[in-house]
């Protein structure tokens, strides 16, 4: 029996169930194989003296690497746009706050924009893997084109390869973005914000409203017409040896580089020594000019070198935690220093309550000696007393030294553990993919959520837990991973077995309904 090909048709979409199909290159039919069929022509045409070239037969691991890659892209693209707008949105929201009233440019506000989105990504990119998955795998489940690669003998684990590497590119993306992308964006964006906060709102002069935020002064208005104020009264609350009003019947604003330039016309100045009630000054003025520093009221940049756990690479916080670590021995070395001196025992405690076990143990042996002058045990009683007080000292030192140091490693272990679960949420939505194929992007969008809300939780329930020093930063860490993993694992194995792992009656309420039609 030949492998010549009996039909002269093409398709890319992998969805016949026949050993191999047709693919049209430079005008020539060119066989593409799947599974044991590839290895009887190999081997036929190595008997038959020929080579096999790329140009001969195209193997059907590379065309299905080059689907799955071109059919995850684009739900990829569309899930991580949708994800990021919406949690971008929810941003914007609470962040409207921190402009209005600032008198903000645009550019400056767009900066703090963008310079915020990058959170947004490192939290939106898993999302978007696992919902992007479940389509994918949704929608050729639903066309039968999952059924058909399996007829060809191509298993579900070997369909698996190329989502699983384009979850490992991601995880490798997001890993180097989260080192040393995020921690940039993140530092810039909270010195902006500090500076925004900072920043004063700008004079907006209305009639009748006292203006209170001015440096020294304090002014109000009777009217206003463009930019000339009429009936103007300043008072000064900067100088405490003399009380100073202005009473001006029109003046002018106007802005400097770095300072407000008021410009009063036709008035008057009293001045009234707080010390001497009797020594008052009445100074009449056709043109009086006062400038108002105006620091607080434009936007000042800092420079800060000062960052924070979210603020840095993995080399910067490995080495913070090498230096916690260092501060720790120290201070458990002074505490075993003063048990030998005060107890003659080098014993270390691990805990307040312990180290309180180890002194009464040692005052309920020296109360017990006989030998001992009144004098004698008074004197070792207060230094039992100063070795109880130095042991919360450094017991409080020692917690806040761990609570630092677990910190850092919550966020070391937390540039890793996200990006891997990348890798994890193509395990677990190819398999839900197969199983909810015909509920369509609701259902897709409602396990995905659903699934990362419990990641989300569990990660965040983990954090709490390392930051209280009740488990280690690595166990809180990459448990929710271990958590998916397991779940996928599961789900994969009875997904290769082709038998249903959970009840899915549920999902019935997402499909859609056949026509008419199509029952008959």
């Amino acid at each position: 029996m030949g492998l010549e090909p009996t039909a002269s048709w093409a398709t890319t979409r992998c969805s016949n169930q026949l050993s191999y199909a047709h693919h049209i290159s430079n005008n020539r039919q060119v066989p593409i194989l799947n599974g044991k069929t590839y290895r009887n022509y190999h081997r036929s045409k190595r008997k038959s003296g020929g080579t096999i070239t790329s140009a001969d037969v195209i193997s059907p691991m590379r065309l299905l690497s080059r689907y799955f890659f071109r059919e995850m892209v684009l739900p990829f693209l569309f899930s991580l746009g949708m994800i990021t707008f919406i949690l971008f949105v929810n941003f914007l929201l609470r962040a409207l706050d921190r402009f209005l009233g600032k008198g903000l440019e645009l550019i400056t506000i767009l900066e703090y924009l963008f310079l915020n989105l990058a959170w947004i990504l490192a939290l939106s990119v898993p999302m978007a893997v696992l919902l992007a998955t479940l389509m994918t795998f949704g929608r050729l489940a639903e066309d039968n084109e999952i059924n058909a690669m399996r007829a060809s003998g191509i298993g579900f684990l070997t369909i698996m390869r190329s989502p699983l590497l384009f979850g490992a590119i991601i995880t490798i993306l997001l890993i180097y973005f989260n080192n040393y992308i995020l921690p940039e964006m993140n530092f810039k964006a909270r010195l902006l914000s500090g500076d925004i906060y900072r920043k004063r709102p700008d004079m907006n002069i209305e009639p009748g409203i006292f203006l209170d935020n001015l440096p020294d002064y304090s002014m109000i208005i009777g009217g206003k017409t463009r930019d000339k104020m009429t009936d103007v009264r300043i008072f000064s609350k900067g100088n405490k040896e003399a009380q100073t009003s202005i009473h001006a019947n029109s003046g002018t604003l106007s802005t400097l580089d770095d300072a407000f330039l008021l410009t009063l016309f036709d008035g008057e100045i009293h001045e009234l020594e707080q010390k001497d009630y009797t020594n008052y000054r009445r100074i009449i003025f056709a043109r009086h000019v006062i400038i108002i520093p105006a620091e607080d009221l434009l936007l000042n940049r800092r420079d800060s070198t000062s960052r924070t756990d979210r603020e840095m690479t993995v080399t910067m916080m490995r080495k913070k935690i090498r230096n916690y670590k260092n501060r720790l021995d120290v201070v458990y070395g002074r505490l075993a220093g003063a048990y030998f001196r005060t107890i003659g025992d080098s014993l270390q405690p691990k805990s307040i309550q312990q180290g309180t076990q180890y002194i009464q143990r040692t005052r309920n042996s020296i109360n017990s000696d006989t030998t001992l002058t009144q004098a004698q045990l008074w004197k070792k009683e207060q230094k039992l007393r100063s070795l109880e007080r130095q042991i919360k000292n450094e017991f409080n030192l020692i917690n806040s030294y761990l609570k630092s140091r677990n910190k850092y490693g919550v966020e070391l272990h937390k540039k890793f553990s996200i990006p891997v679960a990348c890798i994890l949420f193509v395990l677990l939505g190819a398999p839900l993919g197969v199983m909810s194929k015909r509920g369509g992007f609701a259902v897709s969008t409602s396990l995905s959520f659903g699934f990362f809300l419990v990641y989300y939780v569990l990660l965040i329930g983990g954090e709490e837990m390392a930051d209280r020093n009740a488990i280690h930063p690595a166990i809180g860490m990459w448990t929710p991973n271990v958590v998916l993993l397991s779940v996928a694992l599961y789900l994969n194995l009875h997904t290769v077995r082709e038998r249903a792992p959970i009840p899915m009656q549920f999902l019935t309420i997402f499909k859609r309904k056949k026509p008419i039609h199509d029952s008959i």
